[in-house]
């Protein structure tokens, strides 16, 4: 189960903290691996309403290499996020990382997970789609040397200053370099929007945004390639780092590595990603409906973005979906609750969300003098609107008849397994017989898990 920063080049000093003991014998002790990365259009982001992105897609192979949990959290400002490392709030830094001398007195790499060269960002002139090639390029800087007296934004705290300061230093004159507590990817659309003429940022980086930006051009280098790795504490990971370095070693010579390089990289359709209305990053929506999902979940006392986790678990956001049992809509509402609640349209995404809503409103009256704690309930309402609530309360009998906590979501999702176990399933106490149990476990942990993702990426 996972449970939810590229300064790509970021940098910038530490102040001194005191070293956590949190290696691998204790990572693998806890069932739970923490990497923090930063959300953006290629790391970490939600489209469609699940959670994607390069740094993720390739912590989920890690954490399934290691057989263990993953937990994620962002911060998109690198000074904090080194400092977290530090305290144990997280045990990498899975963001592509520049692997520079001064980085090596705050932390420890792993082995590489690519390499990049910085390019300049810069716009194309005006009417350059009706000039040749070889105009444009007397038009732009070519020349590193052309930097000379020019103002170049960058994020703070990267490596990206550091290299421009290096840069006036081989050419022997100034580059005024402004150092600004913006997202690189920030600074890229102000470019393209003429705000400022000049930043920096990793090629490959650069070359996505690009696409979505036909302005920009990003073909000078001002690097040579550089190394890009992931990050751990400096003292106390000796075990996590030789881990994590045998399944990196690997892992790049896979044809999956490949795959999903080339997935947040080279494929020309991220452009239709990052403009679409369902790209988080772009609008900070997860849906069409999420204002309708917002005033519903209000009656239910719930976070919306946990309703919106739950919606997108029955039906990815398809109004017209309907199921082979015969659910309808967002909430893939049952016909025996359409016409309970005397419903007019079931494929009306505002009265599906709301009959969906009551429904939920109903399980939770089932529950709430029994299972007082109400993140636990919410527990128990998931997977009896996914299964029945027959079949939840049979588990939570076989609980208390075997002396467990039949109001605990971890020992009753345990007796829901075991529901399919002809020895439990025939128990006197179980009234709805058989249940796949793995179906509702299964439902509860994914909507949960991708509420973490819309916690860390949508605002409440």
């Amino acid at each position: 189960m996972m449970t939810g920063c590229r300064r790509s080049s970021g940098g910038g000093e530490e102040r001194s903290e005191a070293p956590v003991r949190r290696d691998w014998p204790e990572i693998q002790a806890s069932g739970k691996l923490i990497a923090l990365t930063d959300f953006n259009s290629t790391d970490y982001f939600i489209y469609r309403g699940e959670p994607m992105g390069y740094q993720y897609e390739l912590l989920k192979a890690l954490a399934q290499y290691l057989n263990i949990d993953l937990e994620i959290i962002v911060d998109n400002d690198l000074e904090r996020s080194f400092s977290k490392l530090q305290r144990g709030t997280c045990d990498i830094i899975a963001i592509n990382l520049t692997v520079t001398s001064e980085r090596k007195h705050i932390l420890r790499f792993t082995h590489p997970i690519g390499q990049t060269r910085q390019v300049l960002v810069q716009r194309k002139p005006a009417g350059w789609r009706r000039m040749t090639l070889d105009a444009i390029n007397k038009a732009l800087i070519r020349n590193p040397l052309d930097l000379a007296g020019k103002t170049v934004y960058v994020q703070k705290n990267t490596s990206y200053a550091e290299r421009l300061r290096n840069l006036a230093e081989e050419i022997g004159d100034t580059i005024h370099i402004v150092e600004v507590e913006m997202e690189v990817e920030r600074l890229i659309k102000m470019v393209a929007d003429g705000e400022i003429d000049y930043t920096v940022a990793d090629e490959n980086v650069a070359q996505v945004n690009s696409t979505y930006y036909s302005i920009l051009d990003v073909r000078t280098a001002i690097s040579f390639p550089q190394k890009l790795a992931w990050g751990v504490r400096k003292e106390g990971s000796d075990e996590l780092l030789k881990m994590i370095n045998g399944w990196i070693d690997s892992y790049r010579k896979t044809l999956d590595y490949a795959l999903i390089y080339k997935k947040y990289f080279k494929n020309p359709k991220s452009k239709v990603r990052v403009k679409s209305d369902y790209f988080v990053l772009g609008n900070g929506r997860i849906s069409p409906y999420d204002d309708m999902i917002k005033r519903c979940s209000d009656t239910l006392g719930w976070d919306w973005r946990l309703l919106a986790s739950m919606i997108y678990q029955e039906s990815h956001f398809d109004p017209r979906a309907v199921s082979w049992a015969g659910a309808m809509g967002l909430m893939q509402i049952m016909p025996s609750t359409v016409k309970r609640y005397h419903v007019k349209d079931p494929f009306d995404p505002e009265e599906n969300i709301r009959t969906g809503v009551r429904f939920l409103q109903w399980i939770n009256t089932i529950f709430d003098e029994t299972v007082l704690d109400e993140q636990e309930r919410i527990k128990f309402i998931l997977a009896s609107y996914n299964t029945g609530q027959g079949h939840v309360k049979d588990a939570m009998r076989l609980a208390e008849k075997e002396g467990a906590d039949p109001t605990s979501w971890e020992v009753v999702r345990h007796y829901l397994l075991k529901l399919s176990e002809e020895r439990y399933f025939l128990d006197p106490v179980v009234k709805y017989g058989y249940c796949r149990g793995d179906e509702p476990v299964n439902y509860v942990d994914q909507i949960l898990d991708r509420y973490e993702h819309y916690k860390n990426i949508v605002q409440e």
